[in-house]
């Protein structure tokens, strides 16, 4: 690849430039839950990603005076077990490692954590209609649709050398207010304003 505007070869797509928001995220958690002092978190230990966002994460929370309660799992199957085993009133919120196997169960997380009362922040904003109370971070949907741009293109008779690599950094607070009621939680009016999705 040549550069990003002008990529050439047969190369191009879209460059999610992803900050590390692990730290503000841990900090939006704190906002809306004042009082939380235990979080818990999942995550392959086999997948070097998940590892290394869990150390973010563990050094995060820490600075906010905050214990992350961490369990690998290394399978589907254990993460299972794990979310059966999580007591109620174990940990006060589940603040989502990203991992590719723990993501991919996000919806199974998010029934084991309101069947358990627990609020939950996650990093993609479309698991916030799914049932999570809150994320912070990209819009993969969004991400998806402009990558879909540069295939209509391609469809069209471009050569992929010729389509600029689009860079994508926007970043997003979702809340989602019924599950807020639902769990009998008041969202700060500040939090409120600055979301950019919300679920009423």
């Amino acid at each position: 690849m040549e550069s990003l505007s002008k990529p050439g070869g047969r190369l191009t797509g879209v460059l999610g430039l992803s900050r590390d928001v692990t730290a503000k995220r841990m900090a939006v958690l704190k906002e809306m839950l004042p009082k939380v002092r235990r979080v818990i978190t999942f995550y392959n230990p086999g997948d070097a990603v998940a590892r290394e966002n869990a150390q973010t994460g563990r050094d995060a929370a820490r600075q906010l005076g905050i214990q992350m309660v961490e369990r690998p799992v290394s399978s589907v199957e254990k993460l299972r077990v794990a979310l059966q085993e999580l007591k109620r009133r174990e940990v006060d919120a589940y603040f989502h490692t990203p991992s590719a196997l723990v993501t991919s169960q996000a919806p199974l997380v998010i029934e084991a954590a309101r069947t358990r009362k627990l609020p939950t922040m996650f990093h993609e904003q479309s698991l916030v209609a799914q049932g999570a109370l809150a994320s912070y971070g990209s819009d993969y949907y969004e991400i998806g649709r402009v990558s879909a741009k540069h295939v209509q293109r391609i469809l069209a008779g471009s050569h992929p050398k010729d389509l600029p690599v689009e860079n994508y950094d926007k970043l997003g607070l979702a809340l989602n207010l019924r599950i807020a009621r639902e769990l009998g939680l008041a969202m700060p009016p500040s939090l409120i304003l600055q979301a950019d999705h919300k679920v009423e």
